[in-house]
């Protein structure tokens, strides 16, 4: 049958203690525009309940496919006889598993009319990307899939959402003892399998001691030199192994800005581990007392108020920078879109105030606003096109760039 737009439309709400019904919204529009969608995130995080609603509220035929199951792997081994008859929706998770599949999703997708269109579900690897830019350049749209952010959680529980991070068995934990027992359990079987099965041939032992290490570096500048010293490899090996956390969202890389401003500017990135309660796993911090007598909270902070504002922008990685300069000026998050610059300053703190820093950013940078996010109840402004904003009302105060 062919899909008309009305068949794409959805029923029904979503069962569950947290509604995901903006990251529902996104997948639905992205079906509307492409044949295919790549719904692309960690594991766990809750890819396979989404896709799952999607197909229930699908109106018209739905098909899953489960590359975990040994059946449906069966099912597929002639792989075109088997998707070539199905109509409606065909959702195929871990996708990652086959990528021999995208030039088969290819020719079904080229199909007129078009009968089927495809969710396919998988954790980033440099192997899934390649391949369907490759094979799939214009009939493929995307969606990255998170854990819960301030959109799916009460204001009110936010500083549980900052110490247990956004995984949902995380957040939803009954206790802080199950909540860290949990996390713990995900980075044992994040190292054991889940980097093996995107190609990384490294003990998982070394790979623990290398996030181990960026968790203490989190929010600080990248130093290839540094980690090749400290595991005795080359640089280029402990390159590859950031590049491997960062395919699989385990940590976030913030690129430098630089333009030619007579002055001189720092080149190297920065790191964060891209969930807080990841970070806190790593780190040993289990409770929220423990958090706050840390050494690492206001970088725990500041990523994590980095990274709730990026997805309330939805800023693409490409968008996101900070900025910094030998002399001392800088900035923590960089947001580009088109011609608009918005900058952002995190501060740990319930009164911040203008600094010279700050001064030197809006005006190098030639920003439309600078925006500084505290630890406070108030919103006020700094100055022309500045103003302090607590973190709390942050759905308040910015909406999605357009």
């Amino acid at each position: 049958m062919k899909i008309e737009r009305d068949a794409l439309d959805f029923h029904g709400s979503v069962p569950g203690m947290l509604d995901r019904k903006q990251r529902l919204a996104e997948i639905r529009a992205r079906l509307r525009t492409f044949r295919i969608v790549g719904l692309l995130g960690p594991r766990q995080v809750g890819k396979t309940t989404l896709a799952r609603e999607i197909a229930a509220r699908f109106r018209g035929p739905s098909t899953f496919f489960d590359l975990e199951r040994p059946e449906d792997v069966a099912r597929l081994q002639e792989p075109e006889l088997a998707l070539a008859p199905l109509r409606g929706l065909v959702v195929i998770d871990e996708i990652q598993r086959r990528s021999d599949l995208f030039p088969v999703l290819r020719v079904l997708a080229d199909r007129k009319p078009l009968p089927a269109r495809f969710l396919v579900l998988g954790s980033a690897s440099p192997d899934l990307l390649k391949q369907s830019s490759e094979s799939l350049a214009g009939r493929i749209g995307y969606v990255e899939l998170a854990g819960f952010d301030l959109e799916e959680v009460p204001v009110a529980r936010a500083e549980r959402l900052w110490l247990r991070g956004g995984f949902p068995l995380s957040f939803l934990a009954r206790s802080e003892e199950a909540s860290m027992q949990w996390r713990r359990a995900f980075i044992r079987d994040f190292l054991e399998r889940d980097l093996a099965d995107v190609g990384l041939r490294v003990p998982a032992e070394t790979m623990r001691r290398f996030w181990t290490m960026l968790a203490h570096y989190h929010g600080q500048l990248w130093n290839a030199a540094e980690f090749a010293r400290a595991f005795g490899v080359a640089e280029t090996t402990v390159r590859r192994h950031l590049d491997h956390l960062v395919s699989t969202f385990a940590v976030r890389v913030l690129p430098p800005w630089h333009e030619n401003l007579g002055k001189r500017q720092v080149r190297a990135p920065r790191v964060f581990v891209n969930d807080s309660g990841l970070l806190h796993a790593l780190l040993g911090i289990g409770t929220r007392g423990d958090l706050l007598a840390h050494p690492k909270v206001g970088a725990s902070w500041e990523g994590f108020a980095l990274e709730q504002v990026a997805r309330r922008l939805r800023a693409e990685p490409q968008e996101c920078f900070f900025w910094r300069t030998h002399q001392g000026a800088e900035l923590d998050l960089l947001v580009v879109r088109g011609r608009r610059r918005l900058g952002f300053e995190f501060k740990r703190s319930t009164a911040p105030t203008m600094t010279p820093s700050m001064r030197s950013a809006l005006a190098d940078l030639k920003l439309d606003s600078l925006t500084v996010i505290h630890a406070g109840h108030a919103a006020f402004p700094l100055a022309p096109h500045v103003k302090a904003v607590p973190f709390s009302h942050l759905l308040d105060e910015f909406t999605p760039l357009r």
